[in-house]
């Protein structure tokens, strides 16, 4: 992962309405473990891994990098957003940009959590970078993560196949503003 250049790592924690955007500590180890081995979580990531094989390679403390944040609620952790440069995207709209990534326990779907927390993420991000794009991909059949892009303010960029599917890049331009309510939704403008 290539860093996200002058961002000061580890951040202060995000706190919004519901959520905290922390670091990545020990305690969270299981919730890790427990997303990389959900069918549901990888129906279009190319499959979950077994769990004892995860369990074996996670490390005590997972995915400690500079843009990597455990979205936390009511204490325990409930997601993981990531925003990391592209360096090595396929698709050369993408290559070298921010990239913005997201994975969430199936017991926190269907709540807005995703959009809060990864408005949240994008927001930080826009202060420290105001100038930088950020770029999503993500399969055109996993439609929750399509209406999620869209309500972020990411714009198609292009189509293409890859590991079997059709795949979506989108793009957010520089420095914009993304406010969503609890339930999820953008207020109205």
């Amino acid at each position: 992962m290539e860093d996200l250049g002058p961002v000061a790592w580890p951040p202060e924690p995000i706190r919004t309405e519901r959520l905290v955007l922390r670091e990545p500590g020990t305690q969270d180890r299981v919730a890790f473990i427990e997303l990389a081995s959900s069918p549901e979580v990888h129906t279009y990531l190319g499959g979950s891994r077994p769990r004892d094989e995860i369990e074996r390679e996670m490390p005590e403390v997972p995915e400690r990098w500079p843009g990597s944040f455990v979205v936390e609620l009511d204490g325990k952790m409930i997601g993981h957003v990531l925003l990391r440069r592209a360096t090595g995207h396929r698709r050369p709209a993408a290559a070298g940009r921010l990239d913005l990534g997201y994975l969430f326990l199936p017991r926190a779907w269907g709540h807005g959590y995703a959009a809060e927390a990864c408005a949240a993420a994008l927001g930080r991000l826009a202060a420290v970078l105001p100038d930088e794009p950020v770029v999503l991909t993500t399969q055109t059949a996993n439609t929750p993560s399509m209406r999620l892009a869209t309500k972020l303010g990411f714009t198609e960029v292009e189509r293409f196949e890859a590991w079997d599917a059709e795949q979506w890049l989108g793009m957010r331009p520089p420095g914009r503003a993304v406010q969503v309510s609890r339930g999820g939704e953008l207020p109205n403008h």
